[in-house]
C-alpha cells in the first residue's frame, strides 16, 4: 500500500521512476519554458512569483487526458482557478492565471507525470464514474537582488482544498530557503517554528530535477518557506510543477 495512503504524503524521484528514451529532451523543454515564458503572478505583484495554469480532465476508464478550454481576454488565454476558503490569502476568490501553451500541454513528460500522479491517488469506487479534474500549475520564484525575497502562497502550513496535490522540482539554482514541511492538519495557518514536538512529520528540501512529493489533503498540512538569493552574484530560481486532483462534482461544504 502506498505511503500516500498510509502516511498522507510520499516522496518520489520521477527522473528515475519515469525514465524513458527522450526524457532529458522533454525535461529541457519544460525547464526552458519555466525560465522564459512564465509571466508575473498578477495576484502577487512585487513578490517575485511567476506562474501559468491550465485545467484538464482525466478519464478513469480510458486513462486519457482531456484539456479544458480557456478564457479569452484581450487576445490572451487564461484559466480560472478557485480554491474556496482554503487559501487564507485569497478566501473565496476566483483567480485567472495565464494559460499554459498548447505545445507544452502536449509534452510527453508532462503527460506522463500527470498520469503517474493520478495513479497514486485513491478514490471511492463511486467517485470514478466521473472524470477527475486536474489543475496544472507552473510556478517560479525568482530572486535577482541580494535583498529580494520570493514567497509561495499561502505562506503558512496549509491544506489546499483539493484531495491530492503533487509538487515536482523543475529547477533550483542559487537560492537559500525553499524548505518543505509536512505537518498534521491541526497546525494549518501556522509556521513550522510555531509548532510543537510531534506536529511536523518531516522537514526536507527537494533539490534534484523531478524530485517530488505528494500529499493527501485531508491527512496532512504542508508548507514551503520563502527563498532568498544564494551566495553567487546572479539570479536565483526555484521552479516547481504543481498538480492537484479533485472530483468534478463537489458537494457544498458547510461552514
Amino acid at each position: 500500500m502506498s505511503e500516500l495512503k498510509t502516511k498522507g504524503y510520499k516522496r518520489y524521484d520521477y527522473m528515475k521512476e519515469l525514465y524513458y528514451e527522450g526524457i532529458e529532451k522533454d525535461f529541457e523543454i519544460l525547464r526552458d519554458y519555466f525560465r522564459n515564458d512564465l509571466p508575473e503572478d498578477d495576484y502577487a505583484k512585487g513578490l517575485n512569483r511567476y506562474r501559468r495554469y491550465s485545467r484538464a480532465l482525466v478519464l478513469p476508464t480510458s486513462q486519457q487526458i482531456e484539456w479544458l478550454p480557456n478564457i479569452q481576454k484581450d487576445g490572451k488565454e487564461y484559466a480560472a482557478y478557485f480554491q474556496g476558503k482554503f487559501n487564507p490569502e485569497h478566501p473565496g476568490d476566483y483567480r485567472e492565471f495565464a494559460a499554459i501553451d498548447d505545445h507544452i500541454l502536449n509534452n510527453t513528460l508532462l503527460q506522463k507525470i500527470i498520469m503517474a500522479d493520478y495513479n497514486e491517488t485513491f478514490w471511492n469506487e463511486e467517485d470514478l464514474i466521473m472524470p477527475i479534474h486536474v489543475g496544472v500549475h507552473f510556478v517560479k520564484l525568482r530572486v535577482e537582488h541580494e535583498d529580494d525575497v520570493a514567497v509561495s502562497s499561502p505562506n503558512s502550513l496549509h491544506q489546499d482544498g483539493e484531495p491530492f496535490t503533487f509538487a515536482h522540482l523543475i529547477e533550483r539554482r542559487n537560492v537559500e530557503g525553499g524548505t518543505n514541511a509536512i505537518g498534521i492538519p491541526e497546525v494549518r495557518h501556522k509556521l513550522p517554528e510555531e509548532t510543537t514536538d510531534g506536529e511536523l512529520h518531516e522537514v526536507f528540501e527537494i533539490t534534484e530535477p523531478l524530485e517530488s512529493y505528494g500529499v493527501a489533503d485531508h491527512m496532512v498540512s504542508h508548507y514551503v518557506s520563502p527563498i532568498t538569493r544564494g551566495e553567487k552574484d546572479e539570479e536565483g530560481l526555484r521552479s516547481v510543477l504543481l498538480i492537484d486532483y479533485q472530483l468534478t462534482v463537489v458537494a457544498e461544504m458547510e461552514e
